[in-house]
């Protein structure tokens, strides 16, 4: 994730999904087999696209003021 000026104010935490896209969480998401979700907790919004990431699965960060 290159750019954090375009993150919403509420977002606490980022991360990538298998096909690349980047979202931004509410509250910290769960892990499934392609990626992210919120678990139907906070809000997320889709931040932008990357290229296919074979290491998703650590991408999982807290933004912190």
């Amino acid at each position: 994730m290159t750019n954090h000026r375009e993150i919403p104010d509420w977002v606490n935490w980022i991360a990538q999904d298998s096909d690349g896209s980047w979202w931004g969480y509410e509250v910290e998401p769960l892990q499934y087999h392609a990626g992210w979700y919120e678990n139907e907790l906070g809000r997320r919004v889709r931040l932008q696209r990357d290229e296919f990431n074979p290491d998703w699965q650590s991408t999982l960060q807290r933004i912190t003021a």
